[in-house]
């Protein structure tokens, strides 16, 4: 299946600093599409560029094969920042003047309101909303003229609480009625429970990019010790399975293979005459992992 987008060593500058460093990647069709990384990795760089908002340094990208890029961007609704409503005019006026700024035609209004669950209020002054539904009016502006693709720049920031989980389940529900979605955002949680895809980005640099749940796949570490650290470490070294072995302060740690248990690495000790003075299963969380991937 054709990617929706693909982006090949995109690389962008400020002065001295390099906001993006070769980054290559593809966005798959009918995906929630996370672009994660801490503030300053580039994310929103990223998003100007595929937007055309702003020029690459170097490399390429192609949105859903078209050559041309005017006729790619019609199938675009974007949202980098929240547009300026007019806080004295209902949602219907806004859309209309957003839809005569986008030169799109607003007979679709009432469809993208319903959309965003904002129909009982179109009449209502935005000054009257909600932050989270000042975003969902934000959302149904992006969708004006029927896009494919959606691409918003953390879509949940400055939001209560209930404002994160309707934008959250509004953004689950757009991907269920057919529109790709790629998004950019600081918060694993965000992505883990609203992406089925993930970038992550750190300073400027691709680190990972994939399916969430091998992406950030939570790894379990295997903690041991014996009387002899030294030989313990020579032996386990050698265990199939066993893709990484650490010591410290007389204990071992180990990264393994998933189907790798505890009983196992007891059993293969044992065998090689080797009783462990301690053996530990320690579990660790995505948010460790995604510390350690983005810190230094």
């Amino acid at each position: 299946m054709e990617p929706i987008l693909s982006i090949n060593n995109i690389s962008k500058s400020y002065g001295p600093i390099q906001a993006l460093k070769n980054v290559s990647f593809d966005v798959p069709p009918g995906c929630v599409f996370g672009i994660l990384g801490p503030n300053g990795s580039g994310k929103t760089t990223m998003l100007g560029i595929l937007l055309d908002v702003l020029k690459a340094d170097g490399g390429s990208y192609k949105w859903m094969n078209y050559d041309n890029a005017d006729e790619a961007r019609r199938k675009i609704g974007s949202l980098l920042e929240t547009p300026n409503f007019y806080h004295y005019l209902s949602a219907m006026d806004n859309l209309k003047i957003a839809a005569a700024i986008k030169q799109l035609p607003s007979d679709d209004r009432l469809d993208v309101l319903e959309k965003v669950n904002l129909t009982q209020r179109k009449d209502s002054k935005f000054q009257t909303y909600s932050l989270g539904m000042k975003q969902r009016l934000a959302i149904a502006s992006a969708l004006m003229g029927k896009p494919q693709v959606l691409v918003f720049d953390e879509p949940t920031n400055g939001l209560d609480p209930v404002g994160i989980a309707e934008i959250r389940e509004l953004i689950r529900q757009l991907n269920a009625q057919g529109h790709t979605i790629i998004m950019a955002s600081h918060l694993l949680d965000e992505v883990e429970k609203v992406c089925t895809h993930v970038a992550i980005l750190k300073k400027g640099d691709l680190l990972l990019s994939g399916p969430v749940d091998e992406v950030l796949r939570s790894e379990d570490q295997i903690e041991i010790s014996s009387n002899d650290a030294q030989q313990l470490l020579t032996t386990i070294k050698a265990m199939p399975g066993i893709w990484d072995a650490k010591i410290s302060m007389n204990t071992i740690t180990l990264s393994c293979d998933e189907n790798i248990s505890t009983a196992d690495i007891n059993r293969y000790c044992t065998d090689k005459g080797i009783t462990l003075s301690h053996l530990l299963l320690k579990k660790k969380s995505l948010e460790t992992k995604f510390m350690e991937l983005t810190n230094n």
